[in-house]
């Protein structure tokens, strides 16, 4: 009729978190309850993909006591907004119209202007992310012709990297 609390108490038997909830005592005969639970889990990134719940209903007082039991498998779903953010330094640079590369130069400033290209990328949550490829590709030719000039490639934050065959290739 009414709505109830329910008094549960979480327990661990045997390596298992057991929770136990009192439905009612005494309770007559022929009663009908409906239960609804809403269970919070944490650290399910390493559960795989489905969480399984054993249900069981237990009455202490039956001299032959019935124990009726469900098996309820959910999903294990992650959620996790990745974002790409980009960056040029600076943002805008003009070469003249005369100036040419000087070809077999290790001075950097025969090769072009200075332009650093830094991307970060933020997992925006809720849930953490590994295992993140993120492939970038830069155009540094345009036909035969040098358009941009890899001098080099760096990672912060614990990311492995693996580089352009053409990274600085005059050793600049």
């Amino acid at each position: 009729q009414g709505q109830e609390k329910l008094s549960c108490n979480p327990k661990k038997e045997n390596g298992t978190h057991v929770v136990l909830c009192e439905l009612g005592n005494p309770m007559k005969a022929g009663a009908r309850i409906t239960v609804d639970m809403e269970l919070s889990v944490s650290g399910l990134e390493h559960m795989g993909d489905a969480i399984t719940f054993h249900l069981q209903l237990r009455s202490k007082n039956s001299p032959s006591p019935s124990h009726g039991s469900v098996t309820v498998t959910v999903p294990v779903e992650a959620e996790a907004e990745m974002e790409l953010r980009g960056n040029s330094l600076p943002a805008t640079m003009v070469l003249p119209t005369s100036w040419h590369r000087v070809q077999g130069s290790r001075r950097l400033e025969d090769h072009g202007i200075r332009v650093e290209h830094v991307y970060e990328l933020h997992n925006k949550g809720p849930g953490t992310v590994s295992g993140v490829t993120l492939s970038l590709a830069v155009p540094h030719l345009l036909g035969q012709h040098v358009l941009l000039y890899l001098l080099e490639l760096g990672t912060e934050g614990g990311m492995n990297c693996s580089q352009h065959p053409a990274l600085n290739p005059a050793q600049v």
